[in-house]
């Protein structure tokens, strides 16, 4: 069967058409790339989209269903500069067995942020409890990593009733061995900060231990990583003087003493970011606290070990009573 040429050359003049529509509105939005890439993943992951305003503050999160009825709940807290989908690799090896909710914070990725809002360790942890009584119907397990760690950790240690068990991946907000990333934040400065290819690549280096274990971000998603923080250095700065250097920096160590909840500590062997001394100073204050560390593993052990993140757990959920 033929085509008419005049057909053949329409069809190509659509595609070359096409092609430049798609090329011009990436150009004005690079980070459009990133968001399809995300959207592929969660749908990849059976994950939902869900959004909701809650106290008057707009959330989006990922969520999941259980294949059975009545299982935990795991809500997840993203750690300083993440989102939701930094938790992707190890939702791979839970879901299913329990109920996902995966928000991005407040202040962070797709949920609302307020020109003039609190983003510090105790106002967070606030606002993720109303968020749990919004979408959840009893206690939770909470998973909290770096910054979303320490909130975690506040938020057991002041509304128990809404967690059941806590798990704390390097989490944040406690004194820990001095390291190059500390000494650059009581500075002044933001060890995290990108602004261009040499800074990004700081950035992962800091974060992972294996480069393997990194996301791809190839041309010209790269381009639009680094013009997406750099519209967020204000923000980014503005928070970091707050849970870095400022008045709440070691509140989730202090309100650890009062956790009560069975608790798992991971850690990564090699965190550049918050030193591995960290886990034994939220260990002395949570003494029944189970402790794993993982050697090969950097500041990301939820993306770098999420096999072994997972297994353990499964392990404080089926195992420690509640």
């Amino acid at each position: 069967m033929r085509v008419p040429v005049a057909s053949a050359v329409a069809g190509a003049a659509l595609a070359a058409a096409g092609a430049v529509a798609i090329g011009i509105a990436l150009w004005r939005d690079p980070w459009r790339l990133v968001r399809a890439e995300y959207a592929r993943q969660r749908r990849a992951l059976g994950l939902r989209r869900r959004s909701r305003v809650i106290d008057g503050l707009r959330w989006t999160w990922a969520e999941g269903d259980p294949a059975q009825a009545g299982a935990p709940t795991l809500l997840m807290l993203h750690g300083y500069t993440g989102s939701k989908e930094n938790w992707y690799r190890l939702a791979a090896r839970l879901r299913g067995r329990y109920r996902l909710l995966i928000p991005d914070l407040p202040g962070w990725g797709d949920s609302q942020r307020r020109a003039d809002g609190d983003h510090g360790y105790a106002a967070e942890a606030a606002m993720v409890a109303g968020f749990a009584r919004a979408v959840t119907a009893g206690p939770v397990v909470l998973l909290g990593h770096s910054m979303g760690g320490g909130i975690a950790a506040v938020l057991a240690a002041r509304h128990p009733e809404l967690v059941a068990r806590l798990v704390l991946l390097d989490a944040s907000g406690v004194e820990f061995g001095e390291n190059r990333f500390g000494l650059e934040v009581l500075d002044g400065g933001n060890p995290f900060r990108v602004d261009d290819a040499a800074s990004l690549e700081r950035y992962l280096t800091l974060l992972f231990h294996q480069r393997s274990a990194r996301p791809p971000i190839p041309w010209p998603a790269a381009h639009a990583v680094i013009a997406f923080r750099r519209r967020q250095a204000g923000f980014e700065q503005s928070v970091l003087d707050r849970i870095g250097r400022g008045p709440e920096r070691f509140l989730p160590g202090e309100e650890a003493a009062r956790i009560r909840q069975p608790t798992l500590l991971v850690w990564g062997a090699h965190d550049r970011v918050i030193d591995p001394s960290a886990l034994e100073m939220f260990g002395a204050r949570i003494p029944h606290a189970r402790r794993l560390l993982l050697d090969g593993s950097g500041h990301m052990a939820l993306m770098e070990q999420p096999d072994a993140v997972a297994a353990a757990v499964t392990a404080l959920i089926e195992e420690a009573p509640a």
